[in-house]
């Protein structure tokens, strides 16, 4: 008897994606679902009763509240990505996903979507954390509702959330530094451009600038750091007019380290002559960010694993809500790597290729 792994196979699907074309829950594009069906009927494919009990018999909603994303800002769909794979993996389990997203900055926008989140009577909550006196009542009702949560990406300290999954962002900036100083190999000095809304947004950044000053002061290098805070690097017209007037100022400035995922709008904000002459490391292997390193207008990106990160939450909340499996450590950090023009197409493969199954 053909199962629904043969299927799949036979699809280039995933397991998931045969999962809901025979439950008709959507999600799967024409094409794709009349591929699936074709195969179904040429095998005489039938649902097993008894197994389709027993996953209904212990049915637990999971639901996420991350940031949407956009065509400027696509750091957030790689995460989604990996919930949603994870989604197809645990439903056999009895385990269904409610995805709700939100404006990272937009403090209403958070709490109105928690609040729909919350009318679904989740069985458990995955959260990114985006701001840190919201997420205190949002945190409060879940704790009073005895709902279990876990942190995703961001990381916010004094909370009982069930683990954290994501980088380790201080020795993420720490490595940043790190080859800060070997690609210019002698004291220079460095400046960081930062968002001010992350200043207290997003504690990821603040650590990250953390370890990228402590690597030199730890390894006794004289290199000294700058930084220039603007109010929003999505002003391209702003960004592009404070960083030539500080660059100008500021002559000595050899490499420039943006601690988040908009090291592009950075690049676009600088002419050739600089471009030649500074060393710029950044976040994330975004589109636009990708596109900058293979340019060689950045010299290395670094990533979170963003894809994983969403899928291991997944997999980390299934199993305490099946099992009761508590974690040995509360902080589940993921790889980090450094990605380079020769290498950063074989990095997130598990991300592309969902991506286009499920296209």
């Amino acid at each position: 008897m053909i199962t629904i792994k043969d299927i799949a196979k036979k699809a280039n699907v995933s397991e998931g994606t045969v999962d809901r074309v025979i439950h008709n829950r959507g999600g799967v594009s024409k094409k794709t679902a009349s591929k699936i069906k074709a195969i179904l009927e040429h095998h005489n494919f039938s649902v097993n009763p008894v197994a389709s009990a027993l996953a209904l018999k212990n049915k637990y909603l999971i639901a996420t509240l991350i940031p949407e994303y956009n065509d400027a800002d696509l750091f957030w769909k790689s995460p989604h990505l990996g919930i949603l794979k994870g989604a197809s993996d645990v439903h056999n389990f009895g385990v269904t996903l409610h995805n709700f997203t939100f404006n990272q900055y937009d403090t209403d926008s958070y709490l109105n979507s928690f609040q729909a989140l919350l009318e679904t009577k989740p069985s458990a909550v995955i959260m990114v954390p985006n701001f840190s006196k919201e997420t205190k009542q949002i945190v409060g009702k879940l704790e009073a509702l005895n709902i279990p949560y876990l942190f995703l990406n961001i990381d916010i300290e004094g909370f009982n959330n069930k683990a954290f999954v994501g980088q380790d962002s201080y020795m993420a900036g720490y490595i940043a530094g790190k080859l800060m100083n070997l690609s210019i190999s002698k004291p220079s000095t460095f400046l960081i451009i930062q968002a001010r809304y992350n200043i207290t947004k997003n504690n990821a950044v603040s650590n990250r600038i953390k370890g990228f000053n402590d690597y030199f002061i730890k390894n006794n290098i004289n290199s000294k750091t700058q930084t220039l805070k603007i109010e929003n690097l999505n002003n391209s017209i702003e960004t592009k007019e404070r960083i030539k007037n500080y660059l100008k100022q500021h002559p000595e400035i050899e490499g420039l380290f943006v601690p988040s995922s908009r090291i592009y709008i950075v690049v676009d904000c600088l002419n050739t002559a600089y471009l030649n002459k500074l060393e710029l490391i950044g976040f994330d292997n975004t589109p636009q960010n990708i596109k900058c390193l293979k340019n060689d207008a950045v010299s290395f990106l670094i990533s979170q694993k963003p894809f994983d990160q969403g899928y291991e939450a997944v997999r980390l909340m299934t199993d305490y809500l099946k099992i009761k499996k508590e974690l040995s450590t509360k902080k589940i950090y993921l790889p980090i790597d450094i990605l380079t023009k020769e290498n950063v197409d074989y990095n997130e493969r598990n991300e592309l290729v969902f991506e286009k199954v499920e296209k």
